[in-house]
Order: structure tokens, then C-alpha cells, then sequence
């Protein structure tokens, strides 16, 4: 089982890293305090332990965070990781994988001393997707990652004439599950978003989630598209959103947003302003690891 064995800062850049045990994973930042931290796409450096001790049979008298790695591992493939892969770092924080090795333009005193050096080999860069503590002894899995699509319900968006915030806002809450890999505005037409999912479901979408259209108005008919393109509801996941996002506002029992499964595919109706969209995301979160798992089909995939 895959673990992190040391957790590394420094608070200068070029330095030698010390392990502090904890500390916490700041989203589209790094490790809290540490110098590298906000660096573009190379926000938390990872090396396994096992890299490590093929410096120390070298004859080098080197552990964790001397090679300036954030995280140092134990008992995962990390050169083997696709880019693009999403780590479960700890209880909370999601990371992705961002570039695998790097060149180095100057020699480090570990080269001078050895000749080698087996960071710019082995040494992997993540992004932060989700925030999170992280600490010595904890796990580090792989977790399953989706394609999403996000379909924008708007007479107005689709004509141009008004900008779409919604859409972009799902596509970043769902960033540590998934990328949104398809994303279309249409009209308020039944038909026209009935077939907007369809293309999306036969492009490989895992989950569609749509935005607006789910009120009283007569051209609200989002609802009525995915209950014509859907097999199976799921009623479960509008009900809770609609009884938790109550609390924050009373018209949320206007909404008429549905959810359910098409093949493989799950659709949730979301509300068509980003503020909404963020509420009724957060009821759904806890519980979208197990729901995507056990709509596709995917939950035995996860590498241990």
C-alpha cells in the first residue's frame, strides 16, 4: 500500500528540505510554507523512497527532502504515473500529475558528490486540485479519473448575448474527480438539448451535468429533456439537493431539476447560476467517488 513517509519544506528555494510531518496542501498553490509553493504546474515535487535508496547505495549519506522533494513515498510507481493522474493525498487533498522528471541546469551538490542524482529521473510535479492536511503515515492512492460534460441550458448564452459563468464554475469543483472533456450552450428547445446529451452520452461522457432550465418559467424544459433521455432516475440526488439548498434559500423548492442514468452515463440537473451551482455541487460531492464508481463500473480500477 502506497504512503507518504515524509512531508518536506524549506523556505528558501535551493535548499535541502527538512520533514515537518504535516502541514497542508494549499489548492493551486503547494505545501503551506514552503519555497517552491505557486510555482506554475510544479506546485508539489514527489520521490519515492525507493529512489532514494538507490542514491544511498552509492555511498551517500542522504533521506527524505535532500533531493528537495515536497513528498517522499513509499510503495507506488511514480515515473510509471500517466500525467494527468489524480492522487489521493491523505483524507482530503486531490493531487494531478504535471510533468514527470525535469532538467536541471546546474549541477546539484548531490551530483558533485556522486555523479548522479536521481531526482531529475525519477522526482515527479502535481498540481494541488484539492486543499487538504497532510501527514507522515498517510496514504497516497490513484483515483479513478472522468470525462464530464457540462451542458448550459440559456436562450441567451447560446445566442451570444449573455456570458456563461455556470458552465466554467462546475467544470472547477469538479476538477479533482475529472476534467469537463465536452461542453455545449444551447437553447431553451427540448429537442435540441435531448440531443445535445445523446451526442454527448456516444462521446464517452461518464456524467453530464446540466445547468439551467430546471424552473417555472414555460421555457424551463431542461428537465423534461433529461427525463427523455434518461433510463433510470435516480431521485435520491434531487431531493437532497433541493432539501439542503433550502437552507440557504426557500425558492430552491421551485427547482424541478431531476437526475438519473442513461447506459453508464449519469445526468444531474443543476440550477443556472454559479452560486447555486456551487450549493447544490457541495450536497453532491460526498458521495460522487461512489456514484460515478458504481455507475461505470470502475470501482475495482483504483491502484493500491
Amino acid at each position: 500500500m502506497a504512503e507518504i513517509i515524509a512531508v518536506c519544506t524549506s523556505p528558501e528555494k535551493g535548499q535541502r528540505k527538512k520533514n515537518v510531518g504535516n502541514s497542508l496542501l494549499i489548492k493551486n498553490k503547494g505545501l503551506e510554507d514552503d519555497a517552491h509553493a505557486g510555482f506554475a504546474h510544479r506546485q508539489v515535487s514527489l520521490l519515492a523512497e525507493e529512489s532514494i535508496v538507490k542514491m544511498t547505495a552509492k555511498g551517500l549519506e542522504v533521506g527524505p527532502g535532500d533531493f528537495a522533494e515536497n513528498l517522499t513515498t513509499k510503495g507506488i510507481d511514480l515515473v510509471g504515473l500517466p500525467i494527468g493522474t489524480r492522487l489521493q493525498a491523505g483524507p482530503e487533498a486531490v493531487l494531478r500529475v504535471t510533468q514527470i522528471g525535469k532538467e536541471c541546469h546546474n549541477r546539484c551538490a548531490i551530483y558533485d558528490q556522486a555523479g548522479d542524482c536521481v531526482m531529475p529521473r525519477e522526482g515527479i510535479f502535481t498540481e494541488v486540485l484539492r486543499e487538504g492536511k497532510i501527514a507522515v503515515g498517510n496514504k497516497l492512492d490513484i483515483k479513478n479519473s472522468y470525462r464530464f460534460a457540462v451542458l448550459t441550458a440559456s436562450d441567451k448564452g447560446s445566442r451570444g448575448e449573455r456570458e456563461d459563468k455556470s458552465g466554467p464554475a462546475i467544470s472547477e469543483i469538479l476538477l479533482p474527480w475529472g476534467d469537463v472533456t465536452d461542453f455545449l450552450i444551447v437553447t431553451d428547445e427540448q429537442d435540441y438539448l435531448a440531443k445535445a446529451m445523446r451526442k454527448m452520452i456516444s462521446k464517452g461522457a461518464d456524467a453530464i451535468f446540466t445547468t439551467g432550465g430546471t424552473g417555472l418559467s414555460p421555457r424551463d424544459v431542461t428537465p423534461e429533456a433529461t427525463l427523455e433521455v434518461i433510463e433510470r432516475e435516480v431521485p435520491g440526488i434531487a431531493e437532497a439537493i433541493r432539501r439542503e439548498t433550502a437552507a440557504a434559500t426557500t425558492r430552491a423548492m421551485l427547482s424541478r431539476g431531476v437526475a438519473g442514468i442513461s447506459g453508464s452515463t449519469l445526468i444531474v440537473n443543476l440550477p443556472g447560476s454559479p452560486k447555486a451551482v456551487a450549493e447544490c455541487l457541495a450536497v453532491i460531492t460526498p458521495v460522487l467517488d461512489h456514484a460515478l464508481e458504481t455507475v461505470t463500473g470502475r470501482g475495482g480500477e483504483c491502484a493500491r
